[in-house]
């Protein structure tokens, strides 16, 4: 059956092309992609292409970016069945992220690839990626899309957006979901885990949000961090939360100093969020001596979220400008599946 599809390019590898002038990488327009990918076509699918512009390297998205996508997908979500974004590498897991939380009720795919090689290359990893992901999009099952979600898809594996993480800057297999796994597989045939997708409820209606606040900050916790660094970072001006990246299952030096600073900021209103330096695992506050305090000092656990996710929700919560109160209690459920509670 015919789908429709609307392909939305921001920037990144996949489209861009070695100028001959200068040996660097510019964007150039995204139908050269049809042409170099010719593949796309024999799906029989009616294929629309948008350009979010500027088109940028993905060093260079901002929420704004997020934004435009999101209001994009909103405006023509009645007319397309599926949604493809290509996006650069770098920080594809955070516009993923941040998409997860903005498009509520989602009841489409929106799949996010792209490539490490631009897509002119001859060893490219762009052809597989984009035609595995348009084949993700149109997928059905009693005329309901199975992919539901704002996911990833890379190196034959399609991960939800907001679990993943980029940690190789050569490998084509640059993105790893260390705390949930894939939601299908690619190999000889498409291999869907649907007892992994998220099930949209149905009395939901879709919803976009383009309210963010990136009032936040992330303190990653050292041995022998100093309370002039700490200070510095709860000094910044209109600061509204802080990430606290500690170790291991969510532990944080038990100086006094420490304590004192980080309690006094949550009581004027900073909120906290504690997520783990480790890929793997996830923060169980309480469980060591060396996390009491903070759970003393109100700050919120984080579960085994990814960064990405956990920054990016924060600036959804706080763009919706509800008090801190409501705020950690909406970081320890788990909105779109980002984070595990068991």
């Amino acid at each position: 059956m015919q789908k429709s599809i609307l392909i939305i390019y921001t920037g990144g590898t996949i489209g861009m092309i070695t100028t001959p002038d200068k040996n660097s990488l510019t964007p150039f327009n995204f139908e050269e992609i049809r042409k170099h990918v010719p593949e796309i076509e024999k799906y029989g699918h009616k294929f629309s292409a948008y350009t979010i512009h500027p088109a940028v390297d993905s060093s260079n998205i901002k929420p704004e970016s997020w934004i435009k996508i999101a209001e994009l997908i909103e405006k023509t979500y009645d007319e397309y069945d599926g949604f493809i974004v290509l996006h650069g590498t770098d920080t594809m897991s955070f516009s993923a992220s941040a998409l997860s939380f903005m498009l509520e009720g989602l009841g489409k795919p929106v799949i996010f690839t792209g490539s490490q090689l631009p897509v002119t290359s001859l060893r490219t990893d762009a052809r597989e990626n984009l035609i595995a992901a348009i084949e993700i999009a149109a997928a059905e099952k009693d005329g309901a899309p199975l992919i539901p979600e704002v996911c990833i898809y890379f190196e034959f594996k399609l991960l939800r957006g907001n679990r993943c993480t980029k940690y190789s800057a050569e490998d084509f297999n640059a993105f790893i979901s260390p705390n949930y796994p894939a939601l299908a597989e690619s190999g000889v045939r498409l291999k869907y885990h649907l007892h992994r997708v998220q099930k949209l409820a149905k009395d939901k209606q879709f919803k976009v949000h383009t309210k963010l606040d990136n009032n936040i900050a992330i303190l990653k916790i050292f041995p022998g961090i100093s309370e002039h660094v700490l200070d510095a970072v709860l000094g910044t001006k209109g600061l509204k939360a802080i990430i606290l990246e500690t170790f291991g299952a969510g532990n944080a030096p038990t100086d006094s100093w420490f304590f004192e600073k980080i309690n006094a900021a949550n009581e004027a209103g900073v909120v906290f969020l504690n997520i783990s330096q480790c890929s793997e695992g996830s923060v169980e506050m309480g469980r060591y001596e060396t996390s009491e305090h903070l759970i003393k000092a109100g700050v919120a656990s984080g579960f085994d979220s990814t960064p990405e996710a956990a920054i990016t929700k924060l600036m959804f919560l706080l763009g919706q400008e509800l008090p801190p109160s409501e705020i950690k209690l909406l970081l320890n459920k788990s909105m779109n599946g980002e984070i595990t509670i068991s």
